[in-house]
């Protein structure tokens, strides 16, 4: 099957199902846009001085055409965004998991782990709203590989065309069979080329208090998890949760990739997601019951009020996939006792446990994570069950 963008793609049989192998990727002829940096093109001397090169990239519509949503998921992204609301506003009992790997450096192997999260969901679909974690772009603290958009081929050529069309291609796999996604937003132009397939947002830790990403979130169409800050802040996120809420102006570009002002309504279904800090966890029950009464104090409007998301994997866990899954059965508990506050949890998750080092992708473990370390797949089953039945455990008390 082949796209007209230049997407080759096939699939073929496994007892799992359809595996996609992706036999050709190349971006749209961009000999049009390269016309415009030709030499009658004028610089002052000041510009660019340590840019070594300019390499165009096709606009967010030319992605949209390439790869577009079927009505199918259309509706799937729709009703998702409406149910992760309904769990945020208090008017849905199910508990949100955004479960799935650290991040996507194969999309041979999302696509397996995607069908089998497709199956616990039609099994736990009636306790937890599953969304898969699907990760494109990874902050670093230094330097290290950035994520399948910036570096696809893990090799240090950074195809970006290649690695964005390859990141709308994995969305629309992942959506075909059932499963709405959620991915952390990093570079504020990337939304326009990927946000119609995504049904729940991150601002991660790094740039919580950064003032471009809190007027992103003021206009992405889905809701957005605001992450504490490294150092464990909560004020940061709760912050960051009340100036979403509000309109904004800025500079962006539109779909045809001109520059615009961009005129935002506000976004009220910003939350928190505590998620450790480099001196240690904040699951606790008294974590939960001091951020939820910093937001009270400040009267940040919105879902935010309601309660938290909980982030078992890093400083909650120490970057320990084994803690990290007890980590999430502790949270299972205090549920099932009928602790308040808890609105969602996060688990990285992937085919195998642990990680390893970067590397051609023909060189690693299948399915193994190449930044975190993910929990197993036969221990996250287990652990998605847990929390199905801690849900029915809390119903059952609340009903008495």
């Amino acid at each position: 099957m082949a796209c007209s963008g230049g997407y080759d793609v096939e699939f073929t049989a496994s007892a799992a199902g359809r595996v996609m192998k992706v036999t050709q990727l190349r971006g749209p002829d961009s000999s049009h846009d390269a016309m415009m940096f030709d030499a009658s093109a004028v610089f002052p001397e000041t510009v660019d001085v340590n840019i070594r090169q300019l390499d165009p990239i096709p606009a967010p519509r030319t992605f949209l055409k390439e790869i577009p949503l079927t009505s199918d998921m259309s509706s799937l992204v729709l009703r998702s965004r409406r149910e992760i609301r309904d769990v945020l506003h208090g008017d849905d009992d199910r508990l949100l998991v955004i479960v799935g790997p650290c991040s996507i450096h194969d999309p041979r192997a999302a696509h397996e782990y995607a069908i089998r999260l497709s199956a616990m969901s039609r099994e736990l679909g009636d306790r937890l709203l599953i969304v898969m974690r699907v990760y494109f772009e990874k902050p670093r603290t230094t330097i290290g590989w950035k994520g399948l958009i910036n570096d696809p081929d893990l090799d240090g050529r950074f195809n970006i065309r290649k690695g964005m069309f390859l990141a709308r291609r994995t969305l629309a796999d992942v959506l075909s069979l059932g499963l709405p996604a959620a991915t952390e937003w990093l570079d504020p132009i990337t939304p326009q080329y990927l946000c119609d397939l995504i049904s729940w947002g991150a601002i991660g830790a790094r740039n919580t208090e950064s003032q471009v990403h809190r007027e992103l979130a003021s206009g992405l169409s889905m809701p957005v998890g605001f992450k504490n800050s490294t150092d464990g802040s909560i004020k940061a996120a709760a912050d960051s949760c009340y100036a979403a809420a509000f309109e904004h102006h800025f500079l962006s570009i539109n779909l045809d990739g001109r520059v615009i002002s961009a005129q935002t309504r506000g976004n009220k279904d910003c939350h928190v997601v505590l998620r450790g800090s480099s001196t240690g966890p904040n699951y606790d029950s008294q974590s939960v019951r001091q951020t939820l009464d910093e937001l009270s104090r400040l009267e940040v409007p919105g879902a935010c009020r309601n309660g938290v998301v909980i982030d078992a994997a890093h400083g909650n866990c120490g970057k320990d996939e084994v803690r990290e899954a007890h980590v999430v059965e502790e949270i299972a508990e205090r549920l099932a006792e009928g602790e308040h506050g808890i609105l969602g949890i996060m688990m990285e998750s992937f085919l195998e446990g642990g990680c390893q080092d970067p590397g051609p992708l023909d060189s690693l473990v299948y399915g193994c994570s190449i930044t975190d370390p993910c929990v197993p797949w036969d221990r996250t089953q287990e652990l998605l069950r847990v929390l199905a039945d801690a849900v029915d455990r809390r119903r059952s008390l609340e009903a008495s």
